[in-house]
């Protein structure tokens, strides 16, 4: 199972907006990077991510899961553009601040921290279980 972090402004669609959408989740929608969409495309069914409030906020708020592949974004009809369905599984317990996460040297390589205006970008095993512990949230 892969891990990911999907970069949300919780003014436009927030980790209470996710959760209000229940068991169906929602699309990811909206996407127009090819690196962040190409991420997508390599998701499969039950990968976990996390949710992170970008612009205000900057900080993970909670862990969510792909629950459905990648598809035809449904916000274009250009067809180059495809989300993933993700759903809310739990907040974290103690949101990790992006601060927190510039200032430790195990999530020095995240790519978070090396490239920030990504918007779906993979999580490491290792920065995985070190954030959940952080956020002191089961991973």
């Amino acid at each position: 199972m892969a891990h990911w972090l999907f970069k949300s402004e919780p003014d436009v669609f927030g980790w209470d907006d996710l959760t209000a959408k229940g068991e169906a989740g929602e699309e990811w929608d909206g996407v127009r990077n090819y690196q962040a969409r190409n991420n997508m495309r390599l998701m499969k069914l039950g990968d976990t991510g996390f949710f992170y409030h970008s612009r205000s906020g900057l900080e993970i708020v909670g862990i969510v899961e792909v629950c459905a592949e990648a598809h035809p974004d449904s916000t274009t009809d250009d067809d180059r553009w495809d989300c993933v369905d993700v759903r809310a599984l739990r907040p974290f317990a103690n949101p990790v601040s992006l601060e927190v996460i510039k200032a430790d040297p195990q999530l020095s390589e995240m790519v978070l921290v090396k490239n920030s205006r990504l918007s779906v970008q993979p999580v490491t095993d290792a920065e995985w279980e070190h954030l959940c512990h952080l956020g002191k949230t089961k991973p």
